[in-house]
């Protein structure tokens, strides 16, 4: 199987809705996704993009997507670049897609002057963290993710 990584570009749309809606299935969330064809549109391709996408492509076909955006470390003086998701369908899992799509990342985040590349794994996938380690990433302790969001959000932007 010979996969093809390329930049995500306007038209892709459909496919990368139809990823992300996977990858909350496999992460056991399968009605969290609100993002639209539109919305993904207008976040990757509108003005001023901030968010962006690769696409792994087996003849043709998409079979995998890293979407990623920009941060920054105080602590490095330079960019990172943060891995928001990285899903391989069934069928390409354990083809290499994965670490192709990491590779391609590794090199936009060194062609962009970043000082390092960021994500987060949940805990019970073992799978993942295997593959992570196996690549060389290692995770961060002593760092937990927090969020707020909907109704806390909403009063905190209020004041």
């Amino acid at each position: 199987m010979t996969v093809r990584i390329r930049p995500a570009r306007p038209g892709d749309e459909a496919a990368i809705l139809r990823m992300v809606t996977a990858l909350a299935v496999y992460e056991r969330e399968p009605d969290a996704v609100k993002a639209t064809e539109e919305s993904l549109r207008a976040t990757l391709f509108g003005e001023n993009a901030q968010v962006f996408a690769h696409i792994a492509e087996f003849d043709g076909e998409p079979v995998g997507l890293a979407l990623w955006f920009l941060t920054y470390s105080t602590w490095t003086g330079a960019p990172s670049l943060y891995l928001e998701d990285l899903f391989v369908a069934e069928a390409a899992r354990g083809t290499g897609t994965g670490r192709a799509l990491l590779t391609a990342l590794a090199k936009e985040a060194k062609a962009r002057g970043c000082a390092r590349m960021d994500w987060a794994v949940l805990d019970w996938n073992e799978k993942a963290r295997a593959f992570y380690t196996h690549i060389g990433a290692h995770h961060s302790k002593g760092w937990e993710p927090w969020r707020i969001e909907g109704v806390a959000l909403d009063r905190l932007a209020a004041g």
